[in-house]
């Protein structure tokens, strides 16, 4: 006869020896799942490419990935250790035999049914048959348990969340679609430390940019030579100093031989001094921001958050200009409608509260055109913008609200501090550019690893592209 456990959420229960009979059964249903399959490998550490990566798996007998063999042992162990008998068992002696091959979407039913009992060592046989749904065998085999000999009704413990997310997964699809793109030439700023250095030719490895190393060039020789680097294939343009250094590659981009800069070894401030020269530097009609780029394991996409760097207090047209770069480059990366939500503390127009009055006036920019090719809405606050859980607790009705692509902050500090606690506190990677120039800039920090600079090189590579077409 068929098992009448259904443990309510609350509890799990088992059933003891005295109350088992022969022919007693328990059965799961599970529908396996890309996450089931990465998970299994985590916790595993089994990372045969039959299981992991699909262009190997395409190749092989079974042309797809397929589930572990162990991910149905593990189904079965699941039945006998929380409904039959449950709680209290004590596994002994399995066998499996593997029949079919498991695939993501596959829906697998797992039955053990107690094909003999023991009483005097209170030990159980039980028959485990897992079956597709087409109701084939996939696994069949036999479990020998040492069954509980009293009741157990336990709490359901609440286990905690599993968040998959493969660490920079979102930067290597842009780095794969920057690299579909001729190389940028681009001239890297004053990269006279083994860091600086390093970015630039990795990158030009990638096939991303075409680096001019611009700095002095005993100096950049000599990072080299200790840090056991061969640059014998890149150009450098020799000059005295950083302030060189940036003045000179502001000049090779206004002769069209770069068209696009990589700071190095050398303080922002000089680089930007010689980016807004209004005598000899790039600046355009829009005023220049920065836009990072977000790869966060809680969202399902990608988030660009401006402005953290560049504009601290910036007025209602800073605003506009950088609400525009940064749906600019929302577009480049192919995001072809990003929805942009303007922050602030609350949802509603407050006089007191300036951010919350500039954000309405940006909304009314973008219905006049004065701002194009994004979705704006605001104000609106952090948890409303990311969260649709947030934004049905509050009963927003938006476009926008729970699903942004974009997100403004009001000023330089409330920017850098959402960026900078992604990063700390939910394993965010970020990559950005400076936009608003003639050219795009990336402007790293020596404190961003060699992920970050590859990636911010692959945006701005995408951005060009963008600029070209």
């Amino acid at each position: 006869m068929s098992s009448d456990i259904t443990p309510s959420m609350g509890y799990i229960e088992n059933r003891p020896f005295e109350d088992i009979a022969v022919g007693d059964s328990a059965d799961l249903v599970r529908t396996l799942t890309a996450q089931d399959i990465d998970a299994f490998a985590v916790v595993s550490g089994d990372v045969n490419p039959a299981h992991v990566d699909q262009e190997f798996a395409q190749e092989e007998a079974f042309h797809k990935v397929i589930a572990h063999g162990m991910w149905g042992g593990a189904l079965i162990s699941n039945v006998l250790g929380t409904q039959l008998p449950g709680p209290g068992t004590i596994y002994l002696d399995q066998t499996l035999k593997f029949l079919k091959p498991v695939g993501i979407g596959d829906t697998v039913t797992v039955r053990v049914t107690v094909t003999a009992k023991d009483p005097e060592k209170k030990r159980l046989t039980l028959d485990c048959v897992c079956t597709n749904g087409d109701g084939k065998p996939v696994i069949t085999g036999q479990a020998v348990v040492l069954a509980p000999t009293h009741k157990i009704r336990r709490p359901r413990v609440v286990m905690p969340d599993l968040v998959m997310h493969r660490r920079g997964a979102g930067h290597d699809r842009l780095l794969e679609a920057a690299r579909k793109h001729p190389a940028l030439p681009t001239a890297v700023v004053h990269p006279c430390d083994t860091t600086s250095l390093e970015a630039a030719l990795e990158t030009s490895d990638l096939g991303l940019i075409h680096p001019l190393l611009v700095g002095p060039e005993a100096r950049i020789w000599a990072v080299a030579e200790t840090a056991e680097l061969d640059i014998s294939a890149l150009e450098i343009i020799d000059t005295p100093h950083s302030h060189a250094s940036a003045e000179r590659a502001v000049a090779l981009i206004r002769e069209g031989r770069a068209r696009a800069l990589m700071k190095g070894a050398l303080h922002t401030d000089e680089v930007m001094s010689a980016v807004v020269s209004k005598a000899n530097g790039l600046r355009s009609e829009r005023r220049m921001s920065h836009v990072y780029v977000m790869d966060v394991p809680t969202y399902p996409k990608p988030l660009l958050i401006t402005d953290a760097a560049i504009n601290i207090a910036p007025d209602l047209q800073t605003k506009a200009d950088i609400v525009q770069n940064a749906i600019d480059l929302a577009h480049a990366i192919g995001i072809d409608a990003p929805k942009v939500a303007l922050l602030s503390a609350v949802e509603t127009i407050t006089p007191r509260l300036q951010s919350t009055v500039e954000a309405g006036a940006l909304c009314k920019m973008a219905d006049r055109g004065q701002i194009k090719g994004g979705v704006l809405d605001g104000p609106l606050a952090f948890d409303n913008a990311i969260s649709m859980r947030a934004v049905a607790s509050k009963g927003i009705t938006s476009p926008v609200a729970g699903q942004a692509d974009i997100l403004v902050a009001p000023d330089l500090e409330a920017g850098n501090m959402i960026a900078k606690q992604l990063m700390y506190l939910a394993g965010a990677e970020a990559a950005g550019i400076v936009l608003g120039a003639q050219v795009p800039i990336i402007l790293t920090s020596r404190a961003d690893d060699r992920r970050t600079r590859v990636a911010s090189a692959a945006i701005a590579s995408l951005f060009s592209g963008a600029l070209d077409r």
